[in-house]
């Protein structure tokens, strides 16, 4: 019973930290694949979260042949929650070869950041920001229809 009650605390306590339309998402800090410091701010205008690997192969799949730079010429963030991922497989396999990758990847180690933003584990969740206030979500489950939205974005 304990057990119970703890899990519906904890999910309703997790709701609570779902950002919502019309609130402005507070500023975090992690590392991307690089060990660079990546921090979220008012220039970002679409912060795209993957929770698992399948959200980081559907934005793997969009981004093909696309050139070095062409999240940061949208402001668009890619953050991907690796916490599940085994600590050796990600140190010794999956983060190096992210480092191949022609875009950053913003990598929430603990979970703690992902968790903040409501979304099923294989899709990816588009965040439209405005000056760091959130101002509409969606989610994409295909590869090619994320691209096109991407692809819809202005650049600088």
């Amino acid at each position: 019973m304990r057990i119970a009650l703890l899990l519906l605390l904890s999910a309703l306590s997790m709701q609570s930290f779902a950002a919502t339309v019309g609130e402005h998402l507070t500023p975090w800090t992690l590392q991307d694949q690089h060990d660079q410091p990546y921090t979220l701010d008012a220039n970002t205008h679409v912060l795209l979260v993957a929770r698992n690997m399948d959200g980081s192969k559907l934005v793997k799949a969009a981004l093909e042949n696309q050139p070095k730079g062409y999240l940061e010429a949208r402001h668009v963030a890619f953050l991907a929650d690796v916490h599940a991922m085994p600590s050796l497989i990600g140190k010794f396999i999956a983060i190096p070869k992210m480092r191949d990758y022609s875009y950053r990847v913003v990598l929430d180690r603990d979970g703690n950041i992902a968790a903040q933003y409501p979304g099923a584990d294989d899709q990816v969740l588009w965040l439209q920001l405005d000056n760091g206030t959130l101002v509409s979500q969606q989610t994409f489950a295909n590869a090619d229809a994320l691209r096109a939205a991407l692809e819809k974005l202005p650049t600088e």
